[in-house]
């Protein structure tokens, strides 16, 4: 058994597990580019069937006009929060199988699977690198794909608020109740052995 952060896993993992927790309440700082890019290079060393490594970051920092447009593509909820954040990144994954001989493009099925893999990484470094990752899927699919010029292809998963935590005032009053880390379902809930 493992206690850290006010949780308490059933085995012995690493107490990373558990320090890691999804807040909305960012401190609003910027972000040196070099502490994102520690963030990303994580995400980027993610297992990947074939080494097709499908996913792509495609980021913006807080002060820059990209961080204000990526915000916009977001719904107004995730806005009212995510603001705060020092970095947004949209996880964007190559739904095709491109062999590098030219051959034609085929499925490739754990797109996803593979890009999940890649932000589960990203998210253990920033708690390692002392930020927190909150990610979401309140956003525009469609403007994600047109205004960040997705490749023909490319499908959205989600987008990453990254920054330094704050206190949770910053939150609208509705969500400052929420503000604390979550526990999770027992483990005999979703280790099935045999089957369902």
């Amino acid at each position: 058994m493992t206690t850290s952060n006010h949780r308490t896993s059933e085995y012995n993992v690493d107490p990373i597990f558990l320090d890691r927790w999804s807040p909305r309440a960012f401190d609003g700082s910027t972000m040196p580019k070099d502490d994102l890019l520690t963030i990303l290079d994580a995400g980027h060393w993610a297992p990947s069937a074939f080494n097709y490594q499908p996913w792509r970051f495609v980021y913006a920092l807080k002060g820059t006009p990209a961080f204000d447009k990526f915000l916009d593509i977001l719904n107004e909820f995730n806005q009212g929060w995510a603001k705060t954040a020092s970095a947004l990144v949209f996880v964007f994954s190559d739904t095709l199988s491109r062999p590098a001989d030219g051959s034609e493009p085929k499925p490739f099925r754990s797109h996803s699977f593979d890009a999940g893999a890649a932000w589960g990484l990203l998210s253990l470094q920033a708690v390692k690198s002392g930020y927190f990752a909150h990610a979401m899927t309140g956003f525009s699919f469609d403007r994600a794909l047109s205004e960040l010029g997705a490749p023909e292809g490319f499908h959205v998963n989600a987008v990453v608020a990254i920054g330094k935590p704050g206190d949770k005032s910053v939150l609208p009053e509705s969500l400052r109740a929420r503000e604390a880390p979550n526990d999770r379902k027992p483990l005999a809930e979703v280790a099935l052995e045999g089957g369902f």
